[in-house]
């Protein structure tokens, strides 16, 4: 695959922390360089591409980046702990990582900053954590990927891990709370309190199930079970995996007979407008790929993410002008404020469609290293 290795050196020239070429939210936006997922999510893939390839410029890239917003006593430019917001835990996974190869006390520090903020997260009756302030009492599906996996991990390196328990309760209580009983898919979000307009009043449900929110689950558990030791977790460990499998299982129906991929609302294939969705069906197909490599599923299972793969590649990935577009890619969704996104069908098709966004281009990296580690290209 020469031609990714290609798309993703020019996505890297051409980026830097004050502006990135992947964050098209902030492209469009117009704002200054922030802390946020999105940039979590493509230096965390920079990074698992060093560990591969041994390149120094990937690494020298991804420490360059996280380097322009951690100041020497750990606070992070942009970032307030206290807006409770779970997206900014993402990029805090990449500190680990950084901390490790470079040694800089800065990016320790700001672990635990980042910490910080879980620590006074509000919760759920349940105990989970609310996905931000300005949504109070509300899971969604995308806050497990952005904040558990790194709450696993700071618990087992720094806190002897007292609140591991905690981070495998908020995965069950997702489990029993937002998951279709009929077809093992799940909801995009779930409301506590009731009062949102876009929720089921009895059950607390948002309509539909959106495939990256689903993808961000399964990542969630398959990063998150990746750091769990079998001594001291193993029961645990076990369960997540048995969980991660129906998710896996309860997917596999939907998904493209051509393409291997699946669409933007998963289990309306045949309705149009509906499209076959990059960032979701890269990963899943990262997640089931990881996850056959780490044990988690059988080795039968590998040909559904390479397939996966193989589609978003050829659907999607082009040459215009002499550069490489990645397209097929769901800006942005979410659920509630003022722009009344109330979680409908027409509402997941009228969101933006783009190119080269980060949350497309970083699990399609994340899945052509797990090709990598198989020696496949």
């Amino acid at each position: 695959m020469e031609i990714l290795d290609r798309y993703i050196d020019q996505l890297l020239e051409k980026s830097s922390p004050q502006k990135p070429i992947w964050n098209i939210e902030k492209i469009r936006e117009g704002s200054k360089p922030s802390w946020n997922y999105m940039d979590g999510c493509m230096i965390k893939a920079i990074l698992e591409l060093y560990h591969i390839t041994e390149k120094k410029e990937y690494l020298d890239f991804a420490d360059s980046f996280i380097d322009y917003f951690v100041r020497d006593d750990g606070s992070i430019l942009s970032y307030q702990p206290q807006d409770h917001n779970l997206d900014n835990v993402n990029a805090g996974k990449t500190l680990f990582d950084l901390y490790k190869l470079t040694g800089k006390e800065k990016y320790r520090k700001a672990i635990d900053t980042v910490y910080s903020q879980l620590v006074s997260q509000p919760r759920t009756s349940t105990g989970n954590f609310w996905h931000k302030d300005i949504y109070p009492d509300q899971i969604w599906l995308d806050g497990l990927y952005m904040a558990q996996p790194f709450y696993m991990q700071y618990e087992l390196a720094y806190n002897e891990g007292k609140n591991c328990r905690d981070s495998f309760q908020q995965f069950m209580n997702v489990y029993n709370l937002m998951r279709d009983l009929r077809n093992g898919l799940y909801y995009h979000a779930y409301d506590d309190s009731r009062r949102m307009f876009w929720c089921d009043k009895v059950t607390g449900l948002s309509d539909n199930f959106w495939l990256r929110a689903l993808g961000w689950y399964a990542m969630a558990l398959i990063d998150t079970m990746e750091v769990m030791p079998d001594e001291t977790l193993g029961a645990e460990k076990q369960e997540l995996g048995r969980i991660y499998r129906e998710l896996i299982d309860a997917m596999l129906p939907y998904q493209d007979e051509q393409t291997g991929m699946w669409h933007q609302v998963v289990n309306r294939g045949g309705i149009k407008p509906n499209y076959l969705e990059t960032s979701g069906s890269a990963i899943f197909a990262y997640a089931i790929m990881k996850s056959v490599r780490l044990g988690f599923l059988p080795e039968m299972y590998f040909v559904y993410g390479r397939r996966a793969f193989d589609g978003i590649c050829e659907t999607y990935l082009s040459e215009e002008d002499g550069q490489l577009q990645l397209g097929g890619i769901c800006l942005v969704a979410g659920l509630g404020n003022k722009e009344m996104r109330e979680g409908t069908f027409d509402y997941y098709m009228r969101e933006p469609v783009v190119k080269n966004e980060a949350k497309g281009v970083a699990p399609l990296i994340l899945a052509y290293i797990e090709l990598l580690f198989r020696g496949e290209r």
